[in-house]
């Protein structure tokens, strides 16, 4: 999935660690690469998902606008009921739906990895508040290794908007240095949606 004016990231295919991995290679740019689905809310339970970045983009700042770049993200986008949008975000949807030829989900929720940022902290992105972000890997990460994870996506979308989700309609990778204009390097493994693991009492 391209933007509007930006160069797009090169993703493909390749074999690192014996892994059949996704490799991402952005310079100066942005874009995702997308996979469409449908997963009712009621039936959502847990992602995992993995990667391995050489180094960070010790500039950017997923908190901060003009540095709003992350070296690897998983991206959810989710359906939702557009009549509760205020009228900041209805004139934000119209926008995107003229340039991108499609409207952006109702709710879009990220995974990132940020070399600023604190773990675990929620990051409100700075041009719609339709966008929320999740902090799984910091500075303070091991480069160079395979960081895997596994999040219960109700629980984590609950979190970042206050309210239950709606249906999971793509799932996507995000690599981008275009607000830094910089360069950033990144492996993804599968990404995986599971049932919820159980919870241990």
């Amino acid at each position: 999935m391209t933007l509007p004016g930006k160069r797009a990231t090169l993703y493909e295919p390749q074999e690192i660690d014996g892994l059949a991995v996704i490799g991402a290679q952005a310079d100066r740019s942005a874009s995702l690469l997308r996979e469409r689905l449908k997963v009712d809310p009621d039936v959502l339970g847990d992602i995992s998902f993995s990667w391995k970045v050489p180094r960070l983009m010790p500039q950017a700042d997923v908190r901060v606008r003009e540095t709003e770049d992350a070296v690897v993200r998983v991206v959810m986008g989710f359906a939702g009921d557009e009549s509760r949008l205020s009228a900041r975000n209805q004139a934000q949807f119209d926008l995107a739906a003229m340039l991108l030829g499609e409207r952006p989900p109702y709710a879009t929720l990220m995974y990132v990895w940020d070399a600023n940022a604190p773990l675990g902290s929620i990051v409100t992105n700075s041009r719609s508040d339709r966008v929320r972000k999740i902090v799984v890997d910091v500075a303070g990460s091991a480069m160079n290794e395979w960081h895997s994870h596994r999040r219960n996506i109700a629980a984590d979308f609950e979190a970042a908007f206050g309210e239950a989700p709606g249906a999971l309609v793509s799932v996507a990778l995000m690599t981008d240095a275009d607000n830094t204009a910089g360069q950033a390097s990144a492996w993804y493994g599968p990404v995986c949606l599971l049932p919820a693991e159980p919870l241990v009492r």
